[in-house]
């Protein structure tokens, strides 16, 4: 079984926003699997599914973002799981739009949804899909930046990564996370030659 996170804000208003791609991932997910996350409970909405043939609950932390800590550690308990077994999907300014990076573990490199989870479960040490939405052009503020909505020039782009991460969320759970490296830890079908600048370190 794996407990599978997607990070986002709660609330219409945030709903497109490159911070939520992680939501729109797990609703990919869930659709796919012919389930919504609907039920209410530690905070979060949730389904449970078969994905890729095995055993999932899929979750949606209702607080804001820098709260998903607990949800996820309050599901994690329940569920009797060790956080080597959860998958969290989020946005990384780090990678070029389009591009996804699974890794093992690392740092939250400023991001305050990871950030949380880590401090609630006491470690760095858990799975995780993230998502680029690329660097803010002349430097505006970040958090405006990444609760904007996608650019129409964007959208196309944004649109095939968050396919794309559904179904390298299937690819971890069904052949695991070194399949899914050696798959989806590639540069984008429709990124460019530079689409490497800007990339963080591995890990985070």
């Amino acid at each position: 079984m794996w407990l599978v996170v997607g990070l986002g804000n709660p609330g219409p208003e945030y709903a497109g926003s490159r911070h939520n791609v992680g939501f729109r991932v797990l609703e990919a997910v869930a659709a796919g699997a012919g389930v919504a996350c609907r039920r209410r409970r530690f905070d979060s909405l949730s389904g449970t599914a078969i994905v890729a043939g095995v055993p999932v609950t899929l979750i949606l932390p209702q607080a804001s973002m820098n709260l998903s800590g607990e949800p996820v550690r309050a599901w994690l308990t329940h569920l009797g799981l060790l956080p080597d077994r959860l998958l969290v999907v989020h946005d990384d300014i780090d990678l070029p739009l389009g591009r996804l990076r699974v890794v093992r573990e690392g740092g939250h490199a400023g991001h305050k949804g990871v950030r949380a989870i880590q401090e609630a479960l006491g470690t760095d040490a858990f799975p995780r899909l993230r998502l680029g939405v690329g660097r803010p052009p002349g430097k505006p503020e970040t958090a405006e930046y990444v609760l904007g909505a996608f650019a129409p020039e964007e959208a196309e782009r944004a649109e095939a990564m968050i396919a794309r991460a559904a179904e390298g969320v299937c690819l971890v759970l069904g052949e695991g996370l070194t399949a899914a490296m050696n798959r989806l830890n590639v540069r984008a079908p429709a990124e460019g030659a530079g689409g490497a600048e800007g990339e963080g370190a591995e890990g985070r």
